[in-house]
């Protein structure tokens, strides 16, 4: 090798040793987002929004962010361990899909910035201080599944206004599931309507829960908001088109896996929301200065294919109504 060869190779692995520890600053710079949600992996329409959301604030995965990801798959008992593997990384910034991931990542840590997608009362349930002004490492967004569900009862009143009691079902291992029921019997008592409770906390609960149903005959049926029965859409969704009752489901979700009606906010907004929250505490906002946001858009979403495959007639006013009808 000749001497000019062998000075330019030094150079050149000298230049190559002093990037080596720029690179590793940077990478190391690099924000990591923990995403802790009570779903599973297969819940990937939760991704697109929420990255969308974090692309307005300038934030692209494996760019300028690092997201690593941890699913419950419906068992909220991982949750508390799944948010303490964050807290020891440590990660930047926690987001918590579901208030059982929330209440987890609260637990978990009291510096690291948590935004949350919740539909309980964050206030209530300890989460923030208050909706302006959160006072503390979490803010995020709430759903307001609880009095929605006092809207539900009103649409299946209108559906069929001379029908009995109406059932619910719910996950009674679920944070949601006290508010909800509160929601809803508190506009049974005005309108003079029962409310029988359905539990079901695991699919093996859920099939038995609509032996049960279909046993009692029911004349309406109004399923809660708990994250584990968006998780079972398709089997809760399949299952009340067997029993051929009128049906009404929090999210539009259930709606597409053939439920008869849904009603409430958008999940893909609140995941583009809590993206655009994540963006900007990332560049230096404070969740405590954040407020926590509250939908409002709401959707009526009416399966119209579901309604003629039960031989069930929608009230004209009622369809007239809706946001979207699937055909």
């Amino acid at each position: 090798m000749s001497a000019q060869l062998k000075r330019r190779v030094f150079i050149t692995l000298l230049g190559g040793a002093a990037a080596w520890p720029l690179a590793a600053r940077a990478q190391k710079s690099m924000p990591v987002v923990g995403f802790l949600t009570a779903l599973s992996q297969a819940e990937t329409y939760q991704a697109i929004p929420f990255h969308r959301g974090l692309s307005e604030g300038g934030f692209v995965e494996g760019q300028n962010i690092a997201i690593e990801y941890r699913y419950a798959d419906g068992q909220y008992e991982r949750l508390n361990a799944l948010a303490a593997e964050f807290v020891r990384r440590p990660v930047s910034l926690i987001v918590a899909a579901a208030p059982p991931a929330a209440l987890a990542a609260k637990v978990a840590t009291t510096t690291i910035p948590i935004v949350f997608i919740v539909g309980l009362d964050p206030v209530a349930a300890g989460l923030v201080a208050s909706f302006n002004r959160p006072a503390g490492n979490a803010t995020g967004i709430s759903l307001l599944t609880g009095p929605l569900g006092q809207k539900r009862v009103e649409f299946l009143q209108e559906f069929m206004p001379k029908a009995g009691a109406i059932s619910m079902l719910v996950n009674p291992v679920s944070p949601d599931a006290v508010p909800e029921i509160r929601d809803v019997q508190a506009v049974a008592r005005v309108s003079n309507l029962a409310i029988r409770i359905i539990n079901a906390s695991t699919a093996a609960e859920i099939e038995t829960a609509f032996v049960a149903l279909a046993n009692s005959k029911p004349e309406r049926l109004l399923v809660g908001s708990d994250p584990f029965f968006v998780l079972s859409r398709d089997q809760i969704a399949a299952l009340a088109a067997k029993l051929g009752v009128p049906t009404i489901f929090p999210f539009r979700e259930f709606a597409v896996s053939g439920g008869l009606m849904s009603y409430g906010t958008s999940l893909a907004g609140a995941y583009r929301e809590a993206g655009v929250y994540v963006s900007r505490i990332l560049n230096g906002a404070s969740p405590s200065d954040l407020p926590v946001l509250q939908p409002t858009r709401f959707e009526l979403v009416i399966n119209l294919k579901t309604a003629r495959s039960l031989a069930l007639t929608i009230p004209p006013p009622l369809l007239a109504r809706a946001d979207e009808v699937i055909e």
